[in-house]
């Protein structure tokens, strides 16, 4: 357990709070491209505690603007997009992406002092199907150049899903390798293809069921956590997965394309009690099927809550739980996380939690995360914020998926799979 200081040091998400100026260090992904189209109608976002409005302009430009008109506060989303920005319907007020006042059309000579307003805008830019903003002080850093998010379109999907819990705790769950045993195991025999581990000739889920007690390390890179999972299997071998936790909000882990590619899931407040995940499936070597777009897609409503939540309680049935699935909620394991992070309470109160040797890649990331607001505190930059061209590469951050013989040096072999991975960058 954690002291509520603690607590609160790594939950609150607001302006002017330790994690909230934190995250605004970060590009954050802030809408999909999708919900954005050209000549599209303004969208209304809530990122991080602000209500913004993000829109392209008539050069096809996205910008991220404060939502109340700086004239006299009107929603600025309702706005016409015209004359190189949005413009206000109340009485006309012109902004570009920038949030320059161009225009205050209804004062002599279209607003002689127009020049002196600066309505609060974030840059943004478009990578991987998302719409990214950075939000925090002086020149934003580079964006991370994540191998997924320069992905041709055919071998990636990203979608989001609605979270009615704080940020964090979701994204614990994804550093969290005893669950994958539990809360997804399948009672059935499964063996899709697309849940392909190098090595075997089965499916992830089925060597995940045979271990319920791996052994896992951690260790720091540059960016976050790398956590070594290893599960004893038949023969003599283990089951390797090497996943990530990426400072400051996201994870990386084999997923869906298994061995192929992998997943990340980036977790973005939308206030302290609520948050979007965004999901990006990635396949290196080979186009995504088709059915795994359709199956993760398929209980997401179009405005991407899922069909299974708590006000159905997740339409769980409880005759499969004795033969087709560990929790009942279906073979979508979207649902079966939600469940699980959602049902800790809006914040959870992990003052009340007893963490164990099983959560060191948690407590690993906390005290990173810690250490990094502390950091930045101190008047320093926190890790993983990229400046330099020459370093915005990431060799080492090669998501593993594997069936290998019991006696292999685990981190010998994931150097290898680095050193493979720079020979194609």
């Amino acid at each position: 357990m954690i002291a509520q200081e603690e607590n609160d040091l790594l939950t609150q998400a607001g302006r002017g709070t330790p994690a909230g100026e934190l995250l605004r260090r970060y590009w954050q992904p802030v809408a999909l491209v999708e919900e954005l189209p050209s000549g599209g109608a303004p969208l209304p976002v809530r990122i991080l505690g602000e209500d913004l409005v993000l829109f392209r302009d008539d050069k096809d430009r996205p910008g991220l603007l404060g939502i109340h008109c700086s004239h006299r506060g009107t929603d600025l989303s309702y706005g016409r997009v015209e004359d190189g920005g949005l413009r206000c319907l109340y009485h006309g007020w012109l902004y570009d992406i920038n949030g320059r006042c161009l225009e205050q059309p209804g004062d002599p000579g279209g607003g002689e002092r127009r020049d002196t307003i600066r309505h609060l805008s974030y840059p943004c830019k478009e990578a991987g199907g998302a719409i990214f903003a950075y939000m925090g002080p002086g020149e934003a850093p580079l964006l991370p150049n994540y191998e997924f998010l320069g992905a041709p379109t055919d071998r990636l999907l990203i979608c989001k899903i609605f979270h009615e819990c704080n940020y964090l705790q979701a994204n614990e769950g994804n550093i969290d390798p005893v669950h994958l045993s539990y809360l997804h195991r399948f009672l059935e025999g499964r063996n899709e293809r697309y849940r392909g581990v190098r090595g075997a000739e089965e499916s992830h889920y089925n060597l995940v069921g045979r271990d319920v007690a791996p052994t896992i390390d951690v260790e720091l890179t540059d960016f976050g956590v790398r956590i070594y999972t290893t599960r004893k299997q038949p023969g003599d071998n283990v089951y390797l997965r090497v996943s990530y936790f990426i400072l400051p909000n996201l994870s990386a882990f084999p997923g869906q394309t298994g061995g192929q590619g992998y997943s990340v899931n980036w977790h973005v407040p939308i206030d302290d009690r609520h948050h979007w995940k965004y999901m990006f499936v990635f396949s290196r070597e080979a186009p995504l099927d088709k059915t795994v777009i359709q199956r993760e897609r398929s209980e997401i409503t179009p405005d991407f809550r899922l069909v299974r939540n708590s006000s159905n309680r997740f339409m769980q049935d409880r005759e499969s739980m004795k033969s087709k699935t560990y929790s009942g909620m279906g073979h979508g394991f979207q649902a079966h996380d939600v469940f699980a992070t959602n049902s800790q309470g809006a914040i959870q109160d992990r003052t009340q939690e007893h963490v164990v040797s099983s959560d060191k890649a948690i407590v690993a990331a906390r005290k990173l995360m810690v250490k990094a607001i502390r950091d930045m505190q101190d008047g320093g930059e926190p890790p993983h914020v990229v400046r330099d061209p020459d370093k915005n590469r990431f060799p080492n951050l090669q998501v593993i998926s594997d069936l290998i013989p019991g006696d292999t040096d685990i981190k010998q072999h994931t150097r290898k799979v680095e050193d493979e991975a720079r020979t194609r960058m």
